[in-house]
């Protein structure tokens, strides 16, 4: 088998189960999941207030040669992410307004990229959420294989072809597509949770009763001191 592939038929989650993680935003979906499946902290979003949430479509491409994110265009559906990934270190200006345009006509939700975008300005005016390694202008060719719908590594988290990626400010995080009605359902649990903690904080209940942490601090030695200059306890 050749080593550049493109696989053109991808499992997907059901359309109710992407919004319903893409509702809990990245934070709760990862700790649903047993916090797991975070990108790394490099990827970052470039636009501000957007919560996304699709299939993954995923790129390996070789750094500076956007060829295969052109290729990868066609292979994707309405309520896709584009999740693009190189063969080492890249900061190239690998995707820009041309390529959102494409990709928009297509129905696509937005852009993960281990490396650079350009043309960030229109792409914020175009309503196209990206989330990249960097800005850079930094201009690419289209001349080497790769593959597309493969397992990726995207700045140290595994993503595999329709798998569900969710994208907020918080950074980015990817659900195994065999796992998310299950991860769904635990966010909505933890979400009704959280509405009832954040009822009993406003009322005034302080976390350290909320979460029973005075035992815990009793025990880790911790003392409450009066008057710090007689050392006098409480």
């Amino acid at each position: 088998m050749t080593n550049n592939i493109v696989v053109t038929n991808i499992q997907r989650a059901d359309a109710a189960t992407i919004d319903g993680l893409r509702e809990a935003g990245v934070a709760t979906a990862h700790e649903a999941a047993g916090r797991t499946g975070l990108v790394g902290i490099a990827v970052q979003a470039r636009q501000s207030g957007l919560t996304i949430a699709g299939s993954a479509v995923t790129v390996s491409s070789h750094p500076g040669d956007n060829l295969m994110i052109h290729t990868a265009v066609e292979q994707c559906r309405p309520g896709d992410i584009l999740v693009v990934t190189t063969t080492s270190s890249s900061v190239h200006g690998m995707f820009g307004d041309l390529l959102a345009t494409s990709l928009m006509a297509r129905g696509v939700r937005g852009l993960v990229i281990d490396a650079g975008v350009r043309d960030i300005a229109t792409l914020r005016a175009m309503g196209f959420p990206v989330w990249s390694r960097a800005v850079h202008a930094q201009g690419t060719v289209k001349a080497t294989p790769g593959s597309v719908n493969i397992p990726v590594v995207c700045d140290g988290q595994l993503i595999s072809p329709g798998d569900v990626v969710v994208a907020d400010d918080d950074g980015v995080v990817c659900i195994p597509r065999e796992q998310a009605q299950r991860v769904h359902q635990a966010s909505v649990e933890r979400v009704a949770l959280e509405s009832a903690k954040r009822e009993l904080l406003a009322s005034g209940t302080l976390g350290l009763d909320l979460y029973n942490l005075r035992p815990l601090l009793e025990s880790l030695g911790v003392t409450y001191i009066d008057d710090p200059v007689t050392n006098k306890t409480q």
